[in-house]
C-alpha cells in the first residue's frame, strides 16, 4: 500500500523542487518494498542493483512526473522495467499471457457447479508442536514461492504482499486485468495446493 504522506501534492512539489530531505523520506519509505519486488525476479545482489538504477532513473525523471499515478506505482514500474532489462540480458523474459502458463492447479478440488469436492480441513496450530509446524510451513512456502513462474510470483508480491489494487498492477505491468486475474488465481491455487498437501501429509 502507498504511504499517504509520501503521495500528497505538497510532498510531490517538494520532490520536484529538488528537496533532498523529501527524497530521503521517499527512499526510506519505499526502498524496502521496491527491493522486495525486485527480489521476486532477481537474485539479492541483482535486485539491489536494479533498485539502485531505478532510484537514479526516478530522480532524473521526477521533475517531469505529472502525478497521474501514485508515486509508488510509478516507482514500482521503474523497478520492474530495470529488472526486466537485467533478465533480458540473461536471456529471460516474463510472459503475461496466461495461455503460455499452466492450467488451474485446483480444478480437481471442485465439482462442475463450483462446489468443493473435499472442503479444506480446519487447521489446529495450538499446542507444543504448533511452533515447529509453522516454521516448517514457512520454509515450504518460501520454497514453493521460489518455484512459481516469474509472472505469478510477481502478481502475488504486488497484490497479496504489497496490497496494490488491480488498476495499479495492470498499469505497472502493462497487462490486461483479465490476464492479471488469471495469473494471480493460478499462483494462489498453487500455494493453496502446497498448503493442502502439507496439511494432509506433513511434507512439503
Amino acid at each position: 500500500m502507498a504511504i499517504p504522506e509520501l503521495e500528497s501534492p505538497e510532498f510531490l512539489d517538494r520532490l520536484r523542487a529538488g528537496d533532498r530531505d523529501a527524497l530521503t523520506e521517499l527512499v526510506r519509505g519505499y526502498h524496502p518494498r521496491l527491493l522486495a519486488t525486485a527480489r521476486t525476479l532477481l537474485s539479492p545482489a541483482d535486485a539491489e542493483e536494479a533498485v539502485q538504477d531505478a532510484w537514479i532513473a526516478a530522480h532524473q525523471a521526477l521533475p517531469r512526473f505529472q502525478g497521474r499515478s501514485a508515486l509508488l506505482t510509478w516507482l514500482t514500474r521503474i523497478v520492474i522495467n530495470q529488472a526486466r532489462m537485467q533478465l533480458r540480458r540473461g536471456g529471460r523474459e516474463i510472459p503475461f499471457d496466461p495461455t503460455e502458463d499452466g492450467g488451474d492447479a485446483l480444478d480437481h478440488r471442485f465439482k462442475p457447479g463450483g462446489h468443493w469436492r473435499d472442503p479444506p480441513r480446519h487447521w489446529d496450530l495450538t499446542g507444543p508442536d504448533a511452533l515447529l509446524t509453522r516454521d516448517e510451513l514457512q520454509h515450504c512456502l518460501e520454497k514453493n514461492l521460489a518455484a512459481l513462474p516469474d509472472n505469478q510470483r510477481l502478481l502475488l508480491q504486488l497484490r497479496d504482499v504489497q496490497g496494490l489494487d488491480f488498476d495499479a498492477i495492470c498499469h505497472i505491468l502493462e497487462v490486461s486485468a483479465s490476464n492479471a486475474r488469471v495469473l494471480l488465481h493460478r499462483a494462489r491455487a498453487r500455494i493453496f495446493q502446497m498448503v493442502d498437501h502439507f496439511q494432509e501429509t506433513g511434507e512439503c
